[in-house]
């Protein structure tokens, strides 16, 4: 259940995209455009976007780079989360997250279910927490970045949403970082 209160305010979040193909530019890449008109339509900020192609190093370094900026608060990826040999995503955000959010793959794949049957189990993507940031990586398909933003994350990143969201407790993602 999405439920949203109104007597809060909204509050935007600072994300980076990174699109992660070996034939993608700017030019023709749908689905990262996808997720800046969504993004944006929900009052978010562009905070940085690339394009990379299927490698492990280079998307990790990218990451870390974007999870060491303060103007970032989250990253989604897209592309690279199937089940080739060229599919790196997925291991180049595990080589960065410091705690997983396992249930977002979950979620992802019962919201993937619904709309393209059995065919949700060829999909890895996944989510985490490194550094005070959000990370996700999402299929290459523009249908599977609608998907995720319209159904989990547009509702975990506004501050609004009840019971719970992730913009609350990004204050605390770093706790541990802390002096005591």
């Amino acid at each position: 259940m999405n439920r949203i209160d109104e007597t809060k305010s909204f509050i935007p979040v600072r994300i980076a995209v990174l699109t992660v193909s070996d034939t993608r530019s700017l030019a023709d890449d749908k689905s990262g455009d996808t997720l800046v008109e969504r993004l944006t339509g929900a009052g978010h900020h562009l905070a940085a976007r690339a394009i990379l192609p299927d490698e492990r190093a280079q998307i990790a370094a990218k990451l870390r780079q974007w999870v060491a900026d303060p103007a970032i608060d989250v990253v989604i990826s897209t592309g690279g989360t199937g089940l080739t040999g060229r599919d790196v995503s997925v291991e180049a955000h595990r080589d960065v997250y410091e705690k997983e959010i396992e249930a977002f793959a979950t979620v992802f794949t019962i919201v993937s279910m619904q709309k393209i049957g059995t065919s949700a189990v060829q999909s890895r993507a996944t989510g985490g927490v490194a550094g005070g940031t959000y990370l996700f990586a999402l299929p290459g398909s523009p249908g599977a970045c609608r998907d995720a933003w319209d159904e989990i994350l547009k509702w975990q990143l506004d501050y609004r949403h009840q019971p719970c969201n992730f913009v609350e407790i990004m204050p605390r993602l770093d706790e541990h970082r802390r002096r005591k």
